[in-house]
């Protein structure tokens, strides 16, 4: 099938990507040039495992190119809209000014039997307007949505493998169009028996939030519990072990430390919370609240553990900070623990040198006042405190011992979790966890 994708960025390169892979001829669009050449050169704009892989792999296959002009999307039969929706400045609404842009980019290009394909995380009831839309302005073109459940680090592969398809469609004859369009985009995952939902727009639009709403509890409830073990000295570690072990509550996501954050999870909590507002039932969701101020309680707690650290004067200390992106394998540093925790700290007078593998030039760009250090033994040079808060591979395997001998002090703050409390600890270090005695 010929297909097009409207915003190039995160999900959408890795959709266009994808899609291409599976043997469909996809022109991807964007309003930013720099973004385009470098996807058209086959490099991603941003760092995710194995894109660049798949971009240099289909340069020569004619079936993916990348583009400014909107109207090169015409013989395209299914338009996927994969554009932002960030938190409104000032406001926990999802600013939805991009997908509206991007809808009306498109109606002047679409022929009847196309169907406009949903990517983004937006309110419930945004696709229900969205139709009415479409059908106002381009007669017998049709709208499904589609959410995406991409983790970052893993994008490529979930798009290719994902654990389930949703299409949330209209009743009738449009809903029957979009379901065996999207059955022909979809067909060879569906094919590998990968489970399909087919069901209405409201709750296509509620199954996205309604996961990231379910994964923030559950990471907010087991830092909760994190904050009665060390006022308790128990260790949260061995109680996510144990309460893991039971399969209604499962172990994963039950990782104490800094808490989440990233371009999904805060603000589609956040939305979620503004939506349900705006319906009359803020109440039914309202725990969430809790939850946001759980997460971002556990950034704070970190800093005050440095401090503590620090005999309570940061004052022109030197902390290492290692991490900036909000998860491993990623350079995304929207609403990143990691960050916010080396500003609050660079803001409390403390020297801080902050590294990443990855994600330094985007921290940079948005945070210019902090002292990066691309070498991480630079980072740890003299330092009085090392404050662990992004669990790269490379930071979970060092030596103890080593480090030792580049800093001042032998303290770290391990923000995730992830460390050898006892090796670190046998090679002379003060270890402090979260949650842990």
């Amino acid at each position: 099938m010929k297909l097009s994708v409207i915003g190039c960025g995160y999900l959408g390169a890795v959709h266009a990507a994808s899609m291409a892979q599976l043997g469909h001829e996809v022109v991807g669009v964007d309003t930013d040039p720099d973004k385009i050449a470098l996807l058209s050169a086959g490099r991603a704009p941003f760092f995710e495992p194995g894109l660049d892989d798949l971009l240099a792999s289909l340069q020569d296959s004619g079936r993916l190119r990348f583009t400014t002009d909107i109207s090169e999307i015409v013989g395209a039969t299914a338009h996927f809209v994969a554009v932002g929706t960030p938190q409104r400045r000032g406001e926990n609404a999802a600013d939805l000014t991009y997908v509206d842009g991007a809808i009306e980019a498109l109606l002047p290009y679409l022929s009847p039997g196309d169907v406009v394909v949903g990517k983004s995380t937006v309110p419930v009831g945004t696709a229900e307007r969205l139709a009415h839309r479409i059908q106002e302005v381009a007669l017998g073109a049709h709208l499904a949505w589609n959410p995406e459940f991409l983790r970052e680090g893993f994008a490529v592969a979930d798009t290719l493998t994902p654990d389930r398809i949703v299409y949330g469609v209209a009743a009738g004859e449009s809903g029957e169009r979009a379901t065996a369009v999207l059955g022909e985009v979809y067909e060879s995952m569906l094919a590998a028996n990968t489970p399909l939902i087919v069901t209405d727009y409201a709750t296509a639009e509620l199954v996205k939030v309604a996961a990231n709403a379910f994964l923030a509890t559950k990471i907010s409830f087991i830092n909760a519990m994190a904050e009665i073990a060390e006022a308790t000295g128990a260790d949260v570690t061995q109680l996510a072990d144990a309460i893991g072990h039971d399969a209604r509550i499962g172990r994963r996501f039950l990782n104490a430390g800094v808490g989440f954050g990233g371009g999904c999870l805060p603000k589609d909590i956040r939305a979620f919370t503004a939506r349900a507002e705006e319906l009359g039932r803020g109440e039914s969701i309202a725990f969430l609240k809790e939850v946001d101020a759980i997460n971002l309680r556990r950034r704070q707690r970190v800093v005050d553990l440095v401090v503590d650290a620090l005999g309570g004067e940061p004052n022109d200390k030197r902390v290492a900070v290692l991490g900036l992106a909000f998860k491993p394998d990623s350079d995304d540093v929207r609403d990143s623990p990691a960050v916010d925790v080396a500003i609050q700290l660079r803001g409390l007078g403390a020297k801080v040198s902050a590294t990443d593998p990855q994600a330094i030039p985007t921290a940079r760009r948005l945070h210019p006042q902090l002292k990066y250090k691309s070498d991480v033994s630079e980072a740890l040079a003299g330092a009085e405190v090392v404050v662990l808060v992004t669990e790269w591979r490379e930071y979970r395997e060092l030596d103890p011992v080593a480090v030792g001998e580049l800093v001042a002090s032998k303290v770290i703050i391990d923000g995730r979790n992830c460390l050898d409390a006892a090796a670190w600890r046998a090679a002379g270090w003060t270890y402090i966890g979260m949650g842990r005695p």
